[in-house]
């Protein structure tokens, strides 16, 4: 991990900042957490506390649904546990914005750096629909240069190439890019392709996330810009490191 030395104020034109969405941008447990929940009222089964399938939402919703179910104490053939996959799905379009809220100083944080001149990209495993639906609901969508779901990429982080697509959608270079999230699928995938990556503690990683590789941890958005300017200051076969 990098000891950072910030130069708040350093120029960040030609730099690309690619996002995560849940769990790095914003806090959309409570709304994920929601849908599954009514979901499992409708089958008859007892709603999970957000505090105990918070950490569930950053491996995607068919993950949180099949160990919401499981937390619940009912067993489902595989084949039930997709209708209702896409039943929390229809339910969750229909509140995405309800309690869903960005973290703490995120929306300063991206003012900030595109007033340095960065390029700002989301990249999610959230399906494009529905991670534009979100941002449009938050009003946040006129920050980002492209937002870039799974569907709009040969595969889903961890695989390299959603990462590098997304930034090429910023029009960016990966010589001149980071990566911001919270999970392993963001490390790995920032790590495969090249590319330095900023966690955030914040979000729904089952591992701890200083174990989890990245060029710097950081704990609130107010953070962020200068984490990013220590690593736009490395040398180029350091930044990663």
């Amino acid at each position: 991990m990098h000891n950072l030395k910030p130069e708040i104020s350093a120029d960040l034109t030609g730099w690309t900042i690619a996002f995560d969405l849940d769990g790095t941008l914003v806090d959309s447990a409570p709304d994920l957490v929601g849908a599954l929940n009514a979901v499992l009222v409708e089958e008859g089964a007892p709603p999970v506390a957000v505090s105990d399938a918070r950490l569930l939402v950053g491996r995607g919703a068919r993950w949180m649904t099949q160990q919401g179910v499981a937390l619940a104490g009912i067993e489902l053939p595989d084949a039930r546990l997709e209708v209702l996959f896409e039943r929390v799905v229809d339910l969750y379009r229909g509140r995405i914005a309800l309690e869903t809220r960005p973290f703490d100083g995120c929306l300063a944080a991206l003012d900030h750096l595109a007033a340095r001149g960065a390029a700002l990209v989301v990249c999610t495993n959230k399906r494009t629909a529905l991670s534009l639906a979100l941002l449009d609901g938050l009003e946040m969508t006129g920050r980002f240069a492209a937002i870039i779901g799974p569907d709009q990429a040969p595969a889903a982080k961890p695989d390299p190439r959603h990462l590098l697509i997304s930034i090429e959608a910023a029009g960016g270079d990966p010589a001149r890019a980071v990566l911001v999230g919270d999970t392993r699928y963001d490390t790995e995938a920032a790590a495969n392709a090249g590319v330095p990556c900023i966690a955030v503690d914040f979000g729904y990683s089952q591992t701890p996330v200083a174990d989890l590789g990245a060029a710097a941890v950081i704990s609130h958005f107010d953070d962020l810009a200068a984490a990013i300017s220590a690593l736009a200051s490395c040398p180029t076969d350091a930044r990663s490191l």
